[in-house]
């Protein structure tokens, strides 16, 4: 039983190849992980799908076994559903020509009908661009979603060629806040859940949820356009080409011999891996590389373009460089800063030592020590934890409003001592506790002028929110809070009510390895989970320090004993000690987590933590479980920040 769904059309437009490799699960792996309750920690989406229906209350559910002549039941159970002058549906479904769809909510009034995608992702309603842009095209972002759209209303059109029938996107409107308290966690999501999206609905009447924080957006002309083929996904590729395209590769399962391009290569999930029954399944990269370059075996160990940090030129690929070996200075516009890494040197560094397999580290030495020489001590470690989801956990607050909960803070002494001093989790449910957290994050980092320290943007852009918050509160302590965060932070480039850059303004460590530092055992990566690990192959300092038990070091810690040892081996290679951490929730590990979060709002990382504090707002979960999940949490944190310290004394250690 095969057919091409909304969801393989979607696939295939991000690359017909995929949609190849999709058909054969058994063969091909898949590195995305497709465990529906991680995708609903993750996004939000499946909560944002059971609020959307309690807007269309009295709505019937279709639905079926998945057995037998599954597509063909799902649509006779609308088909007579439909036989009614007025009704809602939802997940109504159409099945014709091997294609099938079901549409979130449908509306049928008479001969209208009301086709309604439901998407977790946020709008501004009064931007008159979301997804025409100025010049005319559509908005890449919205690409995806409004094509989803057309290919729904297409099908259903073909099913019903009698009606009139108007597509809708169902969008998170982040203009207007929750009117009333503990909006999300009337939707819970459960691993175990007998309904299809994980989550349960605690409320049976959407007046209980306050005012409606989604917005309609009629896409009638903009999927018109699609259908005439005025709007293309690719350039050699309309919509109904599209159609005929991958139904074809999923109906007669056929390798459609699709160009490679370098975003999509780059990018794509069709890696090599281990089912779950431990049987090692092939990857589809391979075979396209393979099939379409000639590739041999021996060819995948040579060091390749697709991993070059942040080389975005496809005009390289097209030229049938594939190597590193193959490229030049010139092919990536190489160029020279003074006192600093350009971003080309960086990337040409990362491709020499590669190609030469040298794993030797190279730092600007004189670069790094002119800006050690400004850091004041004691110097300062701080990590935040946040949340951000489409429904409010609190009064007043926007959907993807910034929520900080926690943070961690290591102090590194002059005379080498590294005390873990402070650090603050909030697991009060139904408290708002971004002002709190500014007000024990103040009381940290207000005892002497130490430089402060956070690896990459994070920090900056949360500080950003939560002034802003102060300032539309009437918050008792707002004025020294707001005063407090301009003196550490900077505002960002955008921001309508820009402050002066202040003396104290946090240091980006992330920042100091980009223009001073390359280690080879990064493969181009500088977040700080593959930082830290190349830090610990390279840094026998570092590695010796911290291989010994806790007690015997001058570093103290709040949430492990005096035996713990940071760094231990397995077969000579040095364990992260992330993944020594235990896992936050029961079965699922922080890693798993991290997977599912790529394509939520603002979120850079620290997907474990979002999804747990979402959890710990459910009011009637037991005090040991909450604190068993805080306490998880608090390791964690304590462990970012202290890799920040392990980063800071390799680099201080080489110059």
């Amino acid at each position: 039983m095969k057919a091409l769904s909304k969801s393989r059309f979607k696939q295939g437009l991000e690359c017909p190849n995929k949609l190849y490799f999709s058909n054969s699960p058994n063969v091909y792996h898949n590195v995305k992980n497709e465990d529906p309750f991680l995708q609903a920690l993750a996004s939000g989406g499946f909560q944002i799908e059971e609020y959307a229906r309690l807007q269309y209350p009295g709505g019937i559910l279709v639905d079926a076994p998945y057995e037998g002549n599954y597509y063909q039941d799902l649509a006779d159970q609308t088909t007579e559903l439909l036989k009614q002058e007025k009704i809602i549906i939802y997940e109504a479904a159409f099945y014709v020509k091997d294609l099938f769809i079901r549409t979130d909510v449908l509306v049928k009034k008479g001969k209208k009908i009301e086709l309604i995608e439901v998407k977790a992702k946020s709008i501004d309603p009064n931007n008159d661009h979301n997804f025409i842009g100025k010049k005319g095209g559509l908005v890449g972002a919205w690409k995806p979603y409004l094509f989803d759209l057309a290919f729904q209303s297409y099908v259903a059109q073909l099913c019903l060629p009698t009606y009139e029938i108007n597509p809708y996107l169902c969008l998170v409107n982040k203009t207007k806040a929750a009117t009333v308290e503990g909006l999300n966690q009337q939707f819970r999501v459960k691993q175990n859940s007998d309904k299809r999206t994980g989550v349960d609905v605690l409320v049976d009447d959407v007046r209980q949820l306050g005012d409606n924080l989604l917005h309609l957006e009629d896409l009638t002309e903009v999927v018109d356009k699609i259908h005439k083929n005025y709007f293309k996904y690719y350039d050699n590729l309309n919509f109904n080409e599209a159609i005929k395209l991958l139904r074809k590769i999923r109906i007669k399962d056929y390798y459609p011999n699709w160009p490679t391009q370098f975003g999509a290569c780059k990018k794509c999930e069709f890696k090599k891996g281990e089912s779950e029954k431990g049987q090692l399944k092939q990857s589809g990269f391979e075979y396209c590389l393979k099939t379409q370059h000639q590739w041999t075996d021996l060819d995948f160990a040579k060091p390749n373009i697709f991993n070059v940090w942040d080389l975005k030129d496809p005009k390289i690929m097209e030229q049938g460089l594939l190597f590193k070996s193959q490229l030049t200075p010139e092919h990536i516009k190489y160029k020279e800063t003074a006192g600093k890494l350009h971003r080309t040197e960086r990337q040409w560094l990362q491709i020499e030592k590669e190609r030469d397999g040298d794993f030797t580290e190279f730092i600007d030495k004189a670069g790094l020590r002119a800006e050690m020489d400004t850091w004041l001590f004691p110097l300062h470690f701080i990590d935040f934890e946040t949340s951000t989801v489409p429904l409010p956990f609190h009064l007043g607050r926007k959907p993807y409003e910034q929520i900080a909960f926690q943070f961690s803070h290591h102090i590194y002494y002059e005379d080498g001592r590294i005390e873990h001093a402070n650090e603050y989790i909030n697991t009060n449910p139904g408290e708002f506790p971004n002002f709190k957290f500014i007000e024990h994050l103040k009381k940290a980092l207000s005892n002497d002028d130490g430089t402060i320290f956070r690896y990459s943007t994070h920090e900056n852009t949360i500080l950003n929110s939560i002034r802003d918050q102060l300032k539309s509160s009437q918050y008792q302590k707002k004025e020294s809070l707001i005063a407090f965060i301009e003196s550490i932070c900077h505002s960002k480039s955008e921001h309508p009510d820009p402050w002066l850059q202040p003396k104290r303004d946090m240091v980006d460590l992330c920042d100091m390895v980009k223009k001073y530092y390359y280690n080879p055992h990064t493969k181009g990566s500088n977040s700080i989970k593959k930082v830290l690990p190349a830090v610990l192959k390279s840094s026998t300092i570092v590695k010796e320090k911290y291989g010994q038990p806790i007690g015997e070091i001058a570093v103290s810690s709040q949430n492990f004993d005096t035996t713990h040892i940071w760094l231990k081996k397995e077969d000579a290679e040095i364990i992260s000690p992330y993944k020594m951490l235990p896992e936050v929730f029961e079965g699922i590990s922080s890693d798993e987590i991290e997977a599912n979060v790529s394509d939520i709002e603002n979120v850079e990382d620290g997907g474990a933590a979002l999804t747990a504090y979402g959890k710990i707002q459910y009011t009637d979960m037991s005090d040991k479980e909450r604190k068993e999940i805080a306490d998880a949490l608090k390791r964690y944190c304590e462990l970012d920040t202290l890799a920040m310290v392990m980063i800071y004394e390799h680099l201080k250690s080489i110059i």
